[in-house]
């Protein structure tokens, strides 16, 4: 359930909006509570999903919050192992090289990246899981841009369905065009196709 004056999320414990700090009366959650028989919580005027262009920017902040130290950390693993440079060294000179020995040097250096990339991978998952199943329900990203991340009823994700909304998102990215994304600003209720997938909303909170 959410807040009447501003719409922010609220717990059944609540007796303030942690937000605005209005007080939480029977009246004023119950009318953001869904009732059965409604399928969506828009039906409850103060409440707005959030378009398209406001999920890229939250993205973009995400992305810049991982990718910036995760490459910090990349750049001083390849210097602990001395660098592109010993790289290079390393491989087998001669005309033609020793082929053993080139393909050694590939795996090392291919295994090396993908253990960066799997690194990525989980740290990505579970910063976006954490996060939108936390009490905030929502990332960095999407707390900049006051967005929140809840189920088709409105209610906070656990964290295994914040997961599936997270894999949801490998088969957006599979749809060619962007056109997995950009039904985030064509639909009804902004959904991109892994919110369908997942059964998921995203709203602004103000």
């Amino acid at each position: 359930m959410f807040c009447s004056a501003c719409g922010g999320p609220l717990q059944s414990a609540d007796q303030f909006c942690p937000k605005c700090g209005q007080a939480v009366t029977f009246a004023s959650a119950a009318a953001y509570a869904v009732q059965p028989g409604v399928a969506s919580p828009m039906a409850v005027p103060g409440l707005r999903y959030a378009g398209f262009w406001l999920r890229v920017a939250a993205y973009f902040i995400d992305s810049l919050i991982l990718g910036v130290p995760f490459c910090i950390i990349a750049f001083i693993i390849i210097g602990a192992m001395g660098g592109l440079a010993a790289m290079r060294a390393g491989i087998p000179q001669g005309n033609p090289p020793d082929q053993g020995a080139m393909m050694a040097i590939l795996g090392a250096f291919f295994g090396f990246f993908l253990v960066i990339a799997l690194c990525g991978f989980v740290v990505g998952w579970l910063y976006y899981a954490l996060m939108e199943s936390s009490e905030k329900q929502a990332t960095l990203g999407k707390m900049v841009m006051s967005l929140r991340v809840t189920d088709k009823n409105g209610q906070r994700l656990s964290f295994g369905h914040a997961t599936g909304r997270y894999f949801s998102k490998i088969i957006t990215g599979l749809v060619p065009l962007g056109i997995g994304y950009i039904l985030a600003g064509i639909t009804e209720r902004k959904q991109a196709l892994h919110d369908f997938i997942a059964g998921t909303l995203v709203f602004r909170t103000n």
